[in-house]
């Protein structure tokens, strides 16, 4: 599912207008960004949490040359999925996977 996509589905079930979805789901995605750029956790209680993860420097090869390269300490944001939404992931993918 594309972004389009989603604010389509977005806009069926909550029977309002596709821009007005749009608009809807861009506030909800910049205020998560927003959130995790400072440092903050989002969580929303059986979906998952957004968070920074700070990851350390460490060395790495360069896969073209086989060089050895340092990689600098960097932060990453996460997404930690909530026990909701691994339940139902597991039981779609038990039932015959993906769903076109």
């Amino acid at each position: 599912m594309n972004k389009s996509e989603l604010i389509d589905a977005v806009a069926a079930k909550t029977e309002m207008s596709k821009a007005a979805s749009g608009k809807a789901i861009d506030a909800v995605l910049d205020a998560i960004v927003d959130a995790v750029s400072k440092g903050d956790t989002v969580s929303v209680i059986g979906f998952g949490s957004f968070e920074a993860r700070k990851r350390a420097a460490r060395n790495g090869k360069n896969p073209a040359t086989g060089a050895a390269i340092k990689i600098a300490a960097t932060t990453v944001p996460a997404f930690r999925a909530g026990k909701a939404f691994k339940d139902k992931v597991s039981s779609g993918a038990k039932k015959g996977g993906k769903k076109k």
